[in-house]
């Protein structure tokens, strides 16, 4: 594997300019000497053969690397997926196309930042699906072409303009402008220069207290034991009427000694009621 290469080029570099300076210092191969490392490569891993490979498609990389700066991701980190990216392409590239590495190259290397982007621009997902992530990386553009400044909100027209280009729904388009226009922001970070406190503290806890909960328990229980004691002194049927009328919202089904009553509840019918059904007149 591509990753197994201990070159001295990327342990003895003293921070990304360093690493600017050396890569263009790297000469570019020939067709002929393209071909042949790649041979060289793919057939024993050749470890002069993928520093040769690696090192003379670096500026590539670096090139590639500055259209995805205006995202705000730190220039060495994307760098470095692009050498990832370019790594996976000299293992996969097959000699027979009509092509240089670079034209196939650049295609993972682009691959390899741009998900890396998803992936760490905000915390929370932005794009999973094919047709997102296109709008992920082309929605600025647009809204540039449109806007002029890019500033402000898109408008019904702008917004039909961008499904029509990109080919996709309209919900999809508003929905990720929004998430551009609000970036990530720390509930730890301090209100103001002046003050100690987090944005964390001015969140509302909507939940019970422990002395709430605690309060409502026990109110929950007296309330139980008051009742208990007052269907305790009136006859039982009066209390499996009252239970199955104010307590019980749905009483098992196949008990069969809750049947007449459920037919009073039904029934609307009470102890001085005089016009009982014939089902439930033995229950009044």
């Amino acid at each position: 594997m591509t990753t197994n290469l201990h070159l001295d080029f990327y342990r003895n570099t003293n921070g990304i300019g360093d690493f600017v300076r050396k890569a263009r210092r790297y000469p570019l191969l020939s067709a002929p000497e393209e071909r042949r490392f790649i041979a060289l490569w793919q057939a024993s891993r050749d470890a002069v053969a993928g520093h040769r490979l690696i090192s003379s498609h670096l500026r590539l990389v670096i090139s590639i690397t500055n259209s995805f700066r205006r995202y705000g991701l730190s220039f060495d980190d994307l760098i470095s997926e692009g050498c990832v990216g370019l790594m996976q392409a000299v293992d996969r590239f097959d000699s027979a196309r009509q092509c240089r590495l670079s034209t196939y190259a650049k295609w993972w290397i682009r691959a390899a930042m741009q998900e890396h982007i998803m992936r760490t621009f905000s915390l929370v997902r932005i794009g999973t699906t094919v047709a997102q992530k296109k709008l992920f990386f082309n929605l600025r553009r647009l809204k540039r072409e449109l806007c002029g400044d890019g500033e402000g909100q898109l408008s019904d027209a702008d917004i039909g303009t961008i499904m029509d280009r990109l080919q996709i729904a309209g919900r999809e388009v508003v929905a990720m402008e929004g998430r551009l226009a609000g970036m990530d922001v720390s509930l730890n970070a301090p209100t103001s220069d002046d003050d100690a406190s987090e944005k964390i503290d001015a969140l509302a806890d909507t939940s019970e207290t422990p002395d709430m909960a605690c309060e409502k328990a026990s109110e929950h229980g007296y309330q139980q034991r008051l009742l208990a004691a007052a269907l305790a002194g009136v006859p039982a049927r009066d209390a499996a009427i009252f239970k199955a009328r104010r307590i019980l919202e749905d009483p098992p089904p196949r008990c069969a000694s809750w049947a007449p009553i459920m037919a009073c509840r039904r029934n609307g019918c009470a102890r001085s009621n005089t016009a009982c059904s014939p089902s439930c007149a033995s229950m009044c």
